[in-house]
């Protein structure tokens, strides 16, 4: 019974020793006390940002519902999703695909950039990969353009969109493209002839055109093909 005793004192003992000193040393109950302080943080926790986006994009959803007079229970049937993740999304408990962003775009007849123009804060980057652009319906969608967004900023009243446009086989002509703002268009692959106004410029990889978007442009000539190009639209919010 003695030698039980003995063996637990010194099996406790140290160990109790040890936990109380981990911070201050480097013993063995110091990787344990790291462990269990990494085993108490949430890893799905929504940070403080991310829980401010996702609150800015729930309140714009429920107001363009609400512009509609639809009910949670009509967007569910009109977007495909639950009522039970509609809720959740007006209320900023959860994070919402770019895909399900599009469906409510579709169902809310308004752009998918429009659920961002609540979101004020200091502006963060935005990483995509390659091929992962969010797939956009725009006026030359039924042209055969496909576009690709890449981003969403917003700041002091002026929103930037950037998109990555290609151009296939399957692309008929389509220049009578005009809306607010400027643009910047940067080509990356191919040539096209690009009309702005009563100019058509000859585009080839590495070259640049920046123009008022509010004069009619569009590509005239598809010259070689595929052909790609990024397009960065600026525009103010009173324009939108």
């Amino acid at each position: 019974m003695a030698g039980k005793k003995s063996v637990a004192g010194r099996g406790t003992v140290p160990r109790r020793s040890a936990v109380e000193k981990a911070p201050a040393g480097r013993g063995k109950g110091a990787p344990r006390t790291g462990r269990s302080s990494q085993l108490e943080q949430d890893p799905h926790q929504v940070t403080g940002k991310r829980r401010s986006l996702e609150s800015a994009i729930g309140r714009e959803v429920r107001n363009f519902r609400h512009q509609l007079n639809m009910t949670v229970a009509q967007l569910s049937q009109t977007s495909g999703m639950s009522a039970g993740m509609l809720s959740k999304i007006e209320n900023g408990q959860t994070s919402p695909s770019l895909a399900t962003l599009q469906e409510l775009s579709r169902a809310l007849q308004v752009p998918v950039t429009a659920f961002f123009r609540s979101f004020e804060e200091e502006r963060s980057a935005t990483f995509v990969l390659a091929g992962q652009g969010l797939p956009i319906e725009r006026r030359g969608t039924r042209a055969g353009h496909q576009y690709q967004l890449l981003g969403h900023g917003f700041s002091r009243g002026l929103a930037v969109e950037p998109y990555l446009v290609t151009l296939t086989e399957n692309s008929d002509v389509f220049p009578i493209f005009q809306h607010d703002g400027v643009e910047f268009l940067f080509m990356l692959e191919g040539e096209v002839g690009y009309r702005h106004g009563d100019k058509l410029y000859h585009m080839r990889p590495g070259d640049s055109l920046y123009f008022d978007s509010d004069v009619p442009h569009g590509p005239e000539q598809l010259l070689k093909l595929p052909a790609r190009f990024l397009s960065i639209i600026t525009y103010t919010r009173d324009n939108e």
